[in-house]
């Protein structure tokens, strides 16, 4: 960490220089069984293919508002960096009528339709499959994103004053989210690269937001994301955190 990253955009730029094949978020859905493991380099290059597909494709632009109605799952922290890296303001369950952009899961496609702008969505679907049927109206996020860059240089650059992230009722600007995160991190028991954070929390406050992505990124640490976690029993979820080499909890 240093004084030059004040976007979380930046966090996830040194973190790849540091280590690109270390673990950054692995995620559980426990009522489907999945679980996905993204490498630094990996989740990086999600990113950048989700960054130029809402630069490019969708037009999205500083100062924009994409609407996020995404729960806790790994796609929703690749488009949570991806609008960090345009420099869009990322609206966690926000208002979907005062959004350029809406991305939906597949549980919230009808509050999307609201929105006047360009809609996506995303199946939600283990390793980022497809919806069988394109939902009418909407971009599917699986079959737009494959094609995309692998690298990504935003139109203009992102200043880190300027609004970043709504959550909660709450408005953030990128250097407070970073901020904030470096913050959270010693309390969350994240004390650098070795540090692992299971996060059962939701998306939808700040607290969820910095546990299951945001200050494990600051801290150089990882984490590994659960959905679904109440349908584990307390036993296979002491399995889980050995097999995964938890350090700290969320919960």
């Amino acid at each position: 960490m240093n004084s030059t990253e004040r976007t979380p955009a930046d966090l996830l730029r040194s973190a790849l220089a540091a280590d690109p094949g270390r673990p950054l978020v692995t995620f559980y859905d426990d009522a489907t069984g999945e679980r996905v493991e993204l490498s630094t380099a990996t989740f990086a290059n999600w990113v950048a293919k989700t960054a130029n597909l809402l630069q490019g494709d969708l037009a999205a632009a500083p100062g924009d508002r994409v609407a996020l109605l995404l729960p806790a799952h790994w796609q929703t922290a690749v488009w949570l960096l991806a609008c960090a890296s345009v420099g869009v303001v990322a609206d966690v369950d926000g208002n979907v009528d005062a959004a350029d952009v809406v991305v939906s899961g597949p549980d919230t496609l009808d509050a999307a339709r609201a929105c006047s702008g360009e809609r996506v969505a995303l199946a939600l679907r283990p390793l980022g499959g497809r919806f069988p049927q394109p939902p009418e109206g909407f971009l599917d996020y699986a079959v737009e994103v494959p094609g995309q860059g692998d690298a990504f240089t935003p139109f203009a650059p992102v200043d880190p004053d300027e609004p970043a992230l709504i959550v909660a009722g709450a408005e953030y600007s990128a250097a407070e989210v970073v901020e904030r995160a470096r913050t959270d991190a010693p309390a969350l028991d994240l004390t650098g690269p070795g540090s692992r954070l299971l996060s059962a929390l939701p998306y939808d406050t700040w607290e969820g937001l910095s546990a299951g992505l945001y200050a494990p990124l600051a801290a150089g640490a990882s984490v590994v994301l659960c959905r679904n976690l109440d349908r584990l029993s307390e036993d296979a979820l002491a399995r889980r955190i050995e097999a995964e080499r938890v350090t700290a909890t969320a919960r």
